[in-house]
């Protein structure tokens, strides 16, 4: 179940496929998460309104009836950017607040801010009946904070910049555990534009990761081989390309490397019809310094720094990357995250795929040895693995000590 104040956004997310179904009554989706509830059958639902009026639903149905209709719950506003369009608070329609949001900022944001105390405070008696919430990596946590709203731990001072929350954020809770090991979001970008090359590097990818898949890995780490396998075999399906014919997975260095190794085979031997730029997000393994988000799993009391985006970045430039770049804001907003990028043309050439090899080591590489420094025991086992693989790469192992000797 999912809310959206804009119709229009609502009604392409259902042609889309997206959305099975919406409604803009709430007596009606709640009638509708009941019954497929009862019919243990899965569907998406759509409904148009302010996600704040579905929370208080939610609590006012629980309250009388007993019943607890949710198990699972986050949140996906625009919180990086609350006071500008990321967020619309339950007191306004969409276009009431667009009105104030232009003619009185300082109303609007108090607006906001009693909207977000309204809504953690439903998620609050949610979560103690037993849902289970998580931060989405949004800065949702951190505006609610900011607003007033009991979203910080017990003993927490509030005023702190590393309050600890009372809710996980996903990266803490999922995420970090998967970046650790290597995987996170790479990306090519097929530059003839075309469906069918897009096709063939879906099946080379996919070729690439039967290949791996088969060969004697960690459970924890072909798990995540054979969800990319699925994801790959279905993708095409789904048509989910817009735009750039564009294709993204979860992989980890090794994957990488072999993926872009192989595209660039196929450029240099015809099979695709011209280069492909490969790439990532900036959520991924090396690429963001995020306490609130990409490194908020990372406890060794780094997570406040800024220099691994930067890092990564440059010793991307220094390995062939065609380009790099440095950015900020991303995911949670401005001054509160670094983000590096970069873009890796595939020409087929033999200094392309020199370049793919040294840089996409790097990239995972550095981000995998500062998470095992963290003490992070995935991150650990996977440089371990990375310096068998590669003897040349070099990376100084933490010796790690029982708490009880570091508090002695």
């Amino acid at each position: 179940v999912i809310a959206e104040v804009s119709k229009e956004a609502l009604l392409k997310r259902h042609s889309q496929g997206w959305l099975e179904e919406y409604t803009d009554s709430l007596p009606e989706l709640l009638r509708r998460i009941k019954h497929h509830r009862d019919k243990k059958s899965a569907t998406s639902i759509g409904y148009l309104g302010n996600v704040v009026d579905v929370w208080e639903y939610l609590v006012q149905d629980y309250n009388k009836t007993g019943t607890l209709l949710v198990d699972l719950a986050s949140d996906q506003t625009s919180c990086h950017n609350p006071f500008n369009g990321g967020y619309y608070p339950v007191q306004l329609s969409v276009e009431e607040a667009d009105k104030v949001m232009a003619d009185d900022p300082p109303a609007f944001k108090k607006l906001v801010q009693e909207s977000l105390r309204r809504q953690v405070a439903a998620i609050n008696t949610l979560a103690q009946a037993g849902m289970y919430f998580w931060d989405y990596g949004n800065a949702f946590l951190l505006e609610a904070g900011r607003a007033g709203a009991a979203v910080y731990q017990p003993q927490a001072d509030p005023t702190a910049h590393d309050a600890p929350f009372r809710y996980p954020s996903y990266v803490q809770d999922i995420m970090g555990d998967i970046f650790s090991l290597g995987f996170g979001p790479f990306r090519w970008v097929c530059c003839s534009g075309t469906d069918e090359d897009l096709k063939q590097t879906d099946q080379i990818a996919l070729s690439v990761i039967r290949d791996i898949a088969a060969s004697e890995l960690p459970e924890v780490v072909a798990q995540q081989y054979r969800d990319n396998e699925r994801w790959l075999s279905e993708a095409g399906e789904h048509r989910l390309s817009v735009g750039s014919a564009a294709r993204i997975l979860y992989a980890d260095q090794r994957g990488r490397a072999a993926i872009a190794v192989a595209f660039n085979r196929a450029v240099q031997s015809g099979q695709l019809k011209a280069p492909v730029v490969i790439s990532r997000d900036h959520h991924d393994v090396s690429g963001t310094d995020s306490p609130f988000r990409e490194t908020a799993n990372i406890t060794d009391g780094s997570a406040f720094t800024a220099d691994m985006a930067v890092q990564t970045a440059l010793g991307n430039a220094c390995r062939g990357a065609t380009w790099v770049s440095l950015h900020n804001g991303g995911g949670v907003g401005w001054g509160e995250v670094m983000n590096g990028g970069f873009g890796l043309v595939l020409d087929g050439s033999e200094a392309a795929k020199q370049r793919a090899q040294l840089m996409l080591g790097w990239d995972v590489a550095n981000g995998v040895a500062r998470r095992c420094w963290s003490g992070n025991s995935n991150a650990y086992s996977t440089i371990k693995r990375s310096m068998e693989d590669h003897p040349l790469l070099r990376v100084t192992l933490p010796h790690a000590a029982d708490d009880a000797v570091i508090q002695a």
